[in-house]
């Protein structure tokens, strides 16, 4: 069942299970605000069991550019196309969030993001990485990363 994020009232719903709930959902709450803003795009999400195509998808670019495999279970997820980007999103049990950002035309951005909820702590299979941190009213510190993607997907 989807469930469309509202940013104005933060609910943990779909995220229960995960330890830092609470500031996950400020996470997703601070995207959906993003694509509200700038696109007037309402963000929703699904379970992962229902995103399934999504989550794979975003699972193989990690595999295939980085060598990554997530080790936390993937709670939810989301896709969509806005101003000729596709866009993937899964939120995972740790609190991490993690991003495709895919231009439909050649020569376009095309970058895997990775946030961390407040409260946690990096991922081992992503200890290589640097993160930047940026405060949100909605999710307290944010601890942000990314890539470019080389490769076709």
């Amino acid at each position: 069942m989807s469930y469309v994020v509202d940013f104005t009232e933060v609910s943990t719903v779909g995220l229960e299970s995960s330890p830092v709930a609470d500031a996950l959902a400020g996470l997703r709450a601070n995207e959906a605000r993003y694509f509200k803003n700038k696109y007037d795009h309402v963000f929703t999400t699904s379970p992962a069991s229902e995103a399934r195509e999504t989550v794979d998808w975003v699972h193989e670019v990690l595999a295939s550019e980085r060598d990554i495999v997530i080790a936390s279970p993937p709670l939810e997820a989301t896709e969509f196309v806005v101003d000729g980007h596709r866009w993937a999103y899964v939120f995972y049990d740790s609190g991490l969030s993690i991003n495709v950002l895919y231009a439909l035309e050649a020569g376009g951005k095309r970058a895997v993001g990775f946030k961390l909820s407040d409260g946690m702590d990096v991922p081992d299979e992503l200890s290589g990485f640097k993160f930047a941190r940026q405060k949100s009213k909605l999710a307290g510190t944010i601890r942000g990363s990314y890539f470019v993607i080389k490769g076709e997907h």
